[in-house]
């Protein structure tokens, strides 16, 4: 696992204070992960130690995890939720999917809502989106002035340091595919009747904007990637290697907290159920 993750963040993680060259970089990654039938047995197992690390992660109720999923659409949050996830029960795991924000939340500072969603003591808390498109679409679309945007990156990061501080590992996976593969995956949506719900016709105006979408997630990757909470750039062309990845990285931090299970204030012996 340690020679794993090594190889992993050597490909995927953008280095604190380093220019991320996101459209430098790959959308598969046969360098990690060239068998798929491996990669998905990978994810399997990592789940499952994923599991058993959540349940002494919840016993213990000291500590948090906060994941944070973040890509165009088509890239597979809700797919890479549901591999690396999936084993998990749902007393110490919640996902939380950010999407237009609401009139009450949008009358407070923008990051109010993500606070409110950040995961209690004891829980992994996953983020489908984030923050962070208020620095994305907030940023393509105009949505807010410039200099408020531009204030935006040192706040996230300030926001995310003050989790970290407080006992909340912060992961964050920037989910990366070629515009190819979404043509692909958005023309799918389009053929089979069954995912026809999954199709958005704003996700075409969005796909005019690639280049600019392309711009400012390189900005806020290379703004926001720190020592406390780093980005790393996930190969997601392929869906079992993005979950390959992400499962061992996420494995590979709960270990790194080695959580465990409080010892009781009593013996078991001094019990007897009749």
């Amino acid at each position: 696992m340690v020679k794993l993750t090594k190889l992993i963040d050597n490909s995927v993680l953008v280095a604190p204070g380093a220019k991320s060259l996101l459209r430098q970089r790959a959308t598969v990654a046969d360098d990690i992960f060239p068998d798929r039938e491996a990669a998905e047995a990978a994810t399997k197992e990592n789940a499952k130690a994923i599991d058993a690390l959540q349940d002494a992660l919840w016993a213990e109720g000291e500590r948090a995890l906060l994941v944070v999923l973040q890509g165009i659409d088509t890239s597979g949050k809700d797919g890479t939720v549901r591999a690396v996830f999936n084993r998990c029960g749902p007393l110490g795991v919640n996902v939380t999917p950010f999407g237009r924000p609401s009139e009450e939340e949008l009358a407070h500072d923008f990051l109010w809502r993500i606070h409110m969603a950040a995961p209690k003591k004891g829980v992994i808390g996953v983020f489908n989106r984030s923050h962070y498109e208020d620095v994305l679409v907030v940023k393509v679309r105009g949505l807010a002035p410039a200099d408020v945007v531009e204030a935006r990156y040192a706040q996230i990061s300030a926001f995310e340091k003050h989790l970290h501080d407080t006992g909340t590992r912060v992961l964050k996976f920037m989910l990366n595919i070629s515009k190819d593969e979404q043509k692909q995956r958005l023309q799918a949506r389009l053929d089979d009747p069954e995912k026809n719900w999954k199709f958005n016709a704003s996700d075409l105006d969005d796909r005019k904007l690639w280049d600019e979408y392309a711009k400012a997630y390189e900005n806020a990757l290379d703004r926001c990637s720190t020592d406390y909470a780093p980005w790393r750039v996930v190969p997601a062309d392929r869906k079992w290697q993005r979950n390959a990845i992400v499962a061992a990285v996420v494995r590979k931090t709960l270990e790194d907290m080695a959580p465990v299970y409080p010892k009781p204030d009593w013996k078991a012996s001094d019990f007897r159920i009749e």
